[in-house]
């Protein structure tokens, strides 16, 4: 019973390390990644359609995301649903390809990353603090229902706190990079 809490633990404060990793990836820093257009939607014959279904999505140089459609048609709505989508990008079509040009950040916008860089890994901390407490509480619950002894339950208590211990470091250095990469010029 305690290796099943301990299981779910772990899965659960992974998939919350994930969640913020797929976060930060959408933050914009000054250079040109495919994961920046990866919430885009196209209008595709009426159906809301990933950019990455109509479209070969790739990085051309540091600074500009080539797009190239796979239905000619399809030019103008991949360059509405971009504009549409807020990004702070502006598409230009030659007719076959669409490249996004990624403009470089100013000072004042990568402090105000930098700052949602923090809200993200702070929001993902406080979930796999959650999430210990949530295991904790099950482990004690365990102990009542299954008769298992209180040492078994400390122990289940400390590997819980190990794992919290190594996904907040996990979270940080998340963070570390991330504004690694926002603050250089």
């Amino acid at each position: 019973m305690i290796k099943d809490i301990l299981k779910q633990t772990d899965e659960k404060m992974h998939k919350a390390t994930e969640v913020v990793r797929q976060e930060l990836v959408k933050i914009r820093t000054g250079k040109a990644t495919t994961a920046l257009l990866d919430g885009v939607k196209v209008d595709y014959y009426g159906t809301q359609t990933p950019l990455n279904q109509v479209a070969n999505v790739s990085v051309s140089d540091v600074h500009t995301i080539a797009l190239q459609p796979w239905d000619k048609g399809m030019i103008h709505p991949i360059e509405k649903a971009i504009q549409a989508a807020n990004l702070g990008f502006n598409p230009v079509s030659d007719g076959t390809m669409i490249r996004v040009p990624i403009p470089p950040l100013n000072e004042e916008r990568r402090k105000e990353l930098v700052k949602l860089v923090k809200k993200f890994a702070e929001d993902g901390k406080i979930a796999v603090r959650n999430i210990r407490r949530d295991a904790i509480e099950q482990l004690k619950k365990s102990e009542k229902a299954e008769h298992f002894s209180e040492d078994e339950r400390k122990r289940g208590e400390t590997e819980v706190q190990k794992m919290t211990d190594k996904f907040i470091k996990d979270i940080d250095n998340l963070v570390v990079m991330k504004e690694k990469e926002i603050m250089e010029v």
